[in-house]
């Protein structure tokens, strides 16, 4: 079994210095921690797996394709693969879990 404490998730993604800490891989899945600071940039670009993101704590708004909408704790989106999205507006620091299916960054684009 894995299993994983959100504070020490958290711990580990500050000690890293960087905003997405990837904590599972698997070749049908893949996890990761993602923190956006107030008034942060989200510069992601479109994945070539469909994602669910979770929000843990926080308050912004996500743009997917042409659809606009905020989010906050207990927000959760579904993102399919190779559309355009990013977390914009964040009014409090943004703590994501992020889902891939199948794992990021296993599939070409």
């Amino acid at each position: 079994m894995q299993a994983y404490e959100l504070t020490q998730l958290i711990s580990q993604r500050e000690a890293s210095n960087k905003r997405y800490l990837e904590f599972l891989k698997v070749p049908d899945l893949s996890m990761g921690l993602y923190i956006l600071p107030v008034g942060g940039v989200d510069s992601q670009s479109p994945h070539t797996e469909d994602e669910v993101y979770y929000v843990v704590s926080g308050q912004a708004k996500i743009q997917v394709a042409d659809e606009d909408r905020s989010v906050q704790a207990g927000s959760i989106v579904y993102v399919a693969k190779n559309v355009e999205h990013r977390f914009h507006s964040i009014e409090e620091e943004l703590t994501v879990v992020v889902f891939f299916a199948p794992a990021e960054y296993s599939l070409k684009a």
